[in-house]
């Protein structure tokens, strides 16, 4: 829950800093190429709050676990990577990105079999 938490306010901070202070000095397809790293942010900021409150001593399981995981790593390497174009890093750094989304879709993958392994009413 911590890590969504901060991955949630970094979030807002780096959306309202490309909304007020960023737009001034970068093009129009920087400025959606960082709302969009902004916005995988935040969603994926939401789904570790969701797999922290899951992440009770009687339902740790390793794909629950991994999920939290493969979203700290999809947003490091994904909007982490976009921020980086954005503010001139290197190029290599664009194939990066692509791997940030492998991990988001293995991520959401991972919490669905959670789900679908995930106790019923009333189970021990």
């Amino acid at each position: 829950m911590f890590a969504g938490a901060l991955f949630g306010v970094t979030g807002v901070g780096l959306g309202a800093w490309g909304a007020h202070g960023l737009a001034a000095f970068i093009g129009r397809a920087d400025t959606d190429a960082w709302d969009t790293a902004v916005l995988y942010q935040l969603i994926h900021a939401l789904g570790l709050l969701i797999i922290g409150g899951l992440l009770q001593p009687q339902h740790q399981t390793n794909s629950l676990r991994w999920s939290g995981y493969l979203m700290m790593v999809g947003i490091v390497l994904f909007s982490g990577s976009i921020y980086a174009l954005v503010l001139g890093g290197p190029r290599w750094l664009g194939p990066v990105t692509p791997l940030g989304g492998v991990s988001f879709i293995l991520a959401w993958s991972l919490l669905m079999l959670a789900a679908w392994r995930w106790p019923g009413p009333g189970a021990r």
